[in-house]
């Protein structure tokens, strides 16, 4: 005798990486005892460690839940890829050095059912001293836009209406969707219980990097968007800031900034035409390492 209860739509979860052989075998075990009907798209970005070789063993064990991809370019471009594969009704991200709590999915699911577009929360593990450090929240329509694509579910066809992630960012490319998804009227609805776990920077350089990478990217927000800080004033910025970790990132996040500034920016795009960018050109070095709501600002 048949159920009466209707089928669960189908979420293809995305995740891009490069060198994540570390932590690769981690996220796709988290991932496979997910609520079904669940499918993973892995895309690689020119690992040069052993990450392309763990997914696609990962893939011939598991073939009718995970497939691999081989697609160079921004975090943009390889996530734009991963969902033109995938074949779910809804599409959800996580990184590559990021792992699932077993009910992750099932708790995307039941908001998905109800709102275009789920934000989960990460909760960072590692140094604590690298994670304690919060992210600088940015409201539009009282919405946060900040929620960060490691832990991110869209309906694919508002995915696809926005034109997917903007491959010229380097960092803050979720925010840039999620800023034009509210736009568009779009809500975002945040959900505690969905959680992601994210392995925080290891090295104090590392964690430089990714500052710095981050303030690159808040200065393109704003060449795209205009002015969305305004709200936020300096003194207020340099008064919040404890102790030399949290000084040292401030530092890193301006100078990345200032360096945007000084290299210029891009000429104006329509976000949709970006989906179409060749994808020969090379991702930052550890771009891929998304920015977790610990370490952003």
């Amino acid at each position: 005798m048949g159920s009466d209860l209707p089928a669960r739509p189908l979420i293809s979860v995305i995740t891009t990486v490069r060198n994540e052989e570390t932590h690769l075998a981690q996220l796709l075990d988290s991932l496979l005892v997910q609520e079904a009907p669940f499918e993973i798209v892995v895309v690689d970005s020119e690992s040069r460690d052993r990450t392309i070789e763990i997914a696609e063993h990962y893939a011939r064990a598991h073939p009718r839940e995970i497939r691999v991809l081989e697609r160079s370019g921004s975090r943009g471009i390889g996530r734009n890829a991963g969902v033109d594969l995938a074949r779910g009704e809804w599409v959800a991200f996580i990184d590559g050095d990021c792992f699932a709590d077993s009910q992750w999915l099932r708790t995307l699911r039941a908001g998905l059912a109800t709102s275009p577009i789920v934000a989960g929360r990460t909760v960072t593990v590692g140094k604590p001293r690298f994670g304690r450090l919060e992210r600088v929240e940015l409201l539009q329509s009282g919405y946060d836009v900040t929620f960060p694509s490691c832990n991110l579910a869209y309906h694919r066809e508002l995915f696809l209406q926005l034109g997917g992630f903007d491959a010229r960012f380097i960092t803050a490319e979720d925010i840039d969707l999620n800023l034009r998804a509210v736009r568009s009227g779009a809500a975002i609805q945040y959900l505690p219980n969905a959680l992601v776990y994210h392995h925080v920077r290891s090295t104090f350089v590392r964690f430089l990097y990714q500052a710095f990478w981050n303030g690159y990217g808040r200065k393109q927000l704003t060449e795209k968007h205009g002015s969305l800080w305004g709200r936020y004033r300096i003194r207020a910025l340099i008064s919040g800031q404890r102790g030399v970790i949290a000084w040292a990132r401030l530092s890193a996040a301006l100078s990345g900034y200032v360096t945007r500034v000084v290299t210029g920016r891009d000429s104006p795009r329509d976000p949709a035409s970006e989906r179409a960018v060749d994808d020969t050109s090379r991702m930052s070095p550890d771009a891929n390492d998304p920015p977790g709501p610990g370490p952003r600002l």
